[in-house]
């Protein structure tokens, strides 16, 4: 059957161009779509291209069978859902269609003015351009109302971030739709303003240009400034490298020629780009593992100039209203693969900053953005939103969004949960709340381990929980219900968040749902776990997940009572409905005692395996004591044990391992 989403169906999507991107971008809606027996159709006038887009798609999924992405069952479904045609008339009754041509605003318009007629009633028209403002391109279609850019990024099918540019017509509906559609599917959507460029590729290609700057001035070769690049920004490859991987002459050129008209005159064709797109070859980069001999005084020239040009550039963007900071620092770090500019920028200190932008803008004729100006001038860090709010009515929906490391906590994190809470719980239009985590596959994947790692002292643990446990007791005595929306794994303090809330719903048919592993890392529960889990489940259930770190499905959780319902659809808007029925006094909240459990005076053997016996026994501890006091006092107690845990050489041993090996790899415990 059609997949359907927020009460619209998609049973076809159209990709036209079978070109440099179009296959991939069919690919991924193929994987996505596949087993809703969604038909994925791929349009171009190049039997040729279509039979090279054919063969790229049956590659990939081939090569993700043998690496254990895709079952054969999946390959199967996948190229079955595939169709390479020529024949536009194969887009009819199409929900959604993407353009994927070359980037001719002539061509552009003609493929549209096609399709118009072609894709069913309100279905949405995108185009994938990468520079084109979508009020141009559409310009002569009739209803615009679902008009839109989609910009993929290289790879297509891998690369998560999609920027979403609405046509000013767009209506908001259409346009809130799409963007949840992508995060549903799996994608990260950002929505920016249709500005020629959109957010990303200025800063992209204009890292590109100020490295190809240095080669024209002469500081260094192309070879010796890529290599220092990664370095510089953080980046995976050096801008001249990611040139030869996605083709991206021709369409660097293409934006640059037109930047100084839409953004600024800063922006300029290099020497040595002009000089390669004649010579039609690749740039000369450095070989995988070659190491490239740099100079002193040129590696700071480099670093300094990319540095300076990249915060230069991501400032203009926020300054033009054409993205914000939490989108632009989280799209560059996943999208670009460096590092976040603002994050960055923080990390480096007002004096440093303002003072490489300044003296590059003065030396290169650029500009220094006011938001950069602004934030050295007071003194304080920019601040990154972690959170985002898509509110619905009276109702506050607070949504965690760090996709790149599955919603993961840090103590910058909880400190804006704890904001964000009291803020909710001083406004008098909001009756309840609704937390939830980004994506489709996690609800909060646990404590970043590099937050956790950096805990040196007994007195360091037992303070970082005593600030972790914060937000949630704001959340548990906010006077109003919090519902918690769990759409996807909650595990660590993912799941000790959750527990604060009034109550708890879960996507459906999670196998592998809640689990508090902290025994593998070598360390207990820390932000209540203990505690509030004790008191939800049972002292029996709970100390056997603590214990062993078992992950429990959503259906066991419900047998629990650890969550109130199962949710078949969207998980957010019936966390919306409860909230409110909470509220109106029509459901009663999920009740548990804060007060002294009964008396326990044993915990139920468990087979350890490799688990640390001495972090074991500090657990027991934790969770016997605790169950002695009420739930504020079992909560310090959790606390201090937390910190004891932090001096044990079984703790280094866990976080060391998880680190250098992975989740997966059992740490050698010394039990001590």
């Amino acid at each position: 059957m059609p997949f359907n989403f927020k009460g619209r169906t998609i049973a076809k999507v159209s990709v036209i161009g079978s070109g440099q991107i179009g296959p991939d971008i069919a690919l991924y809606f193929a994987k996505v779509f596949h087993q809703s027996g969604v038909r994925v159709v791929v349009v171009d006038v190049s039997v040729d291209a279509l039979k090279a887009g054919r063969e790229r798609c049956e590659k990939k999924i081939s090569k993700g069978v043998e690496s254990g992405a895709f079952t054969a069952e999946q390959q199967g479904g996948m190229l079955d859902a595939l169709v390479f045609t020529s024949d536009y008339d194969e887009t009819r009754g199409s929900n959604i269609v993407v353009e994927a041509a070359s980037e001719n605003l002539v061509l552009k318009r003609r493929i549209f003015g096609q399709l118009q007629n072609l894709a069913a009633p309100g279905a949405i028209l995108a185009s994938n351009s990468s520079h084109l403002p979508p009020d141009v391109i559409f310009a002569e279609i009739a209803d615009k109302s679902r008009c839109t850019i989609i910009h993929y990024f290289f790879p297509a099918e891998r690369n998560p971030v999609v920027e979403i540019a609405p046509a000013s017509a767009m209506s908001a509906e259409n346009a809130s739709f799409l963007l949840a559609l992508y995060e549903n599917i799996g994608k990260v959507p950002i929505k920016v303003k249709g500005r020629y460029g959109y957010a990303i590729d200025p800063i992209f290609e204009g890292i590109f240009l100020s490295a190809a700057m240095l080669v024209d001035e002469g500081v260094e070769e192309v070879k010796e400034v890529d290599f220092v690049a990664k370095e510089a920004l953080g980046l995976t490859v050096g801008p001249f490298t990611a040139m030869n991987l996605t083709g991206g002459n021709p369409i660097t050129l293409e934006g640059l020629t037109h930047y100084p008209e839409h953004i600024h005159p800063w922006f300029r064709i290099p020497k040595c780009l002009a000089k390669q797109m004649e010579k039609k070859a690749p740039w000369q980069v450095a070989g995988r593992g070659e190491d490239v001999f740099v100079t002193e005084g040129a590696k700071e020239v480099i670093v300094r100039d990319l540095r300076a040009a990249f915060f230069m550039l991501a400032g203009e963007i926020v300054d033009a209203g054409v993205s914000n900071i939490g989108d632009l620092d989280m799209a560059c770090e996943i999208a670009l693969d460096l590092r976040g500019p603002f994050r960055f920028m923080n990390e480096l200190g007002h004096k440093e900053v303002i003072t490489l932008v300044r003296n590059y803008a003065s030396k290169t004729k650029g500009f220094v953005p006011k938001c950069i100006e602004e934030w050295s001038a007071g003194g304080k860090p920019f601040r990154i939103p972690y959170l985002v709010r898509e509110d619905q009515g009276d109702v506050a929906v607070v949504k965690i969004r760090r996709p790149k490391v599955l919603n993961a906590l840090n103590a910058e994190i909880f400190r804006q949960i704890d904001d964000e809470f009291k803020s909710i719980g001083n406004d008098p239009k909001f009756r309840a709340a609704v937390l939830t985590g980004f994506g489709s596959k996690a609800f909060v994947s646990g404590a970043d381990v590099g937050f956790l790692a950096a805990l040196k002292t007994k007195g360091e643990g037992e303070s970082t929980c005593n600030e972790s446990q914060k937000p949630m007791f704001t959340i548990e005595s906010l006077g109003k219900p919090v519902v918690c929306a769990m759409n996807g794994l909650a595990f660590g303090g993912g799941n000790e968040l959750a527990m604060s809330c009034t109550e708890r719903v879960a996507k459906e048919g999670q196998k592998v749902f809640v689990s508090q592993p902290e025994v593998n890392l070598g360390l207990i529960p820390g932000a209540g776990g203990t505690q509030r889990l004790s008191r939800i489940i049972g002292v029996e259930e709970a100390s056997k997940m603590m214990r062993t770190a078992r992950a429990i499905s959503s259906k066991e959780a419900l047998r629990l009572g650890l969550i109130s319902e199962e949710v078949p659809g969207d998980v957010v808007d019936r966390a919306v409905q409860i909230a409110r029925d909470l509220a109106d006094g029509k459901r009663s909240p999920m009740d548990w005692p804060k007060t002294p459990l009964a008396p326990v005076k044993s915990l139920p053997d468990v087979e350890l395996g490799h688990l640390s016996k001495k972090i074991d026994e500090i657990l027991c501890r934790a969770i016997l004591e605790g169950a002695k006091m009420n739930l504020r006092d079992g909560c310090a107690n959790e606390a201090k044990l937390f910190g004891e845990c932090v001096e044990t050489a079984d703790y280094r041993i866990g976080v060391t391992n998880f680190i250098e090996n992975g989740p997966r790899s059992k740490a050698a415990f010394e039990h001590k």
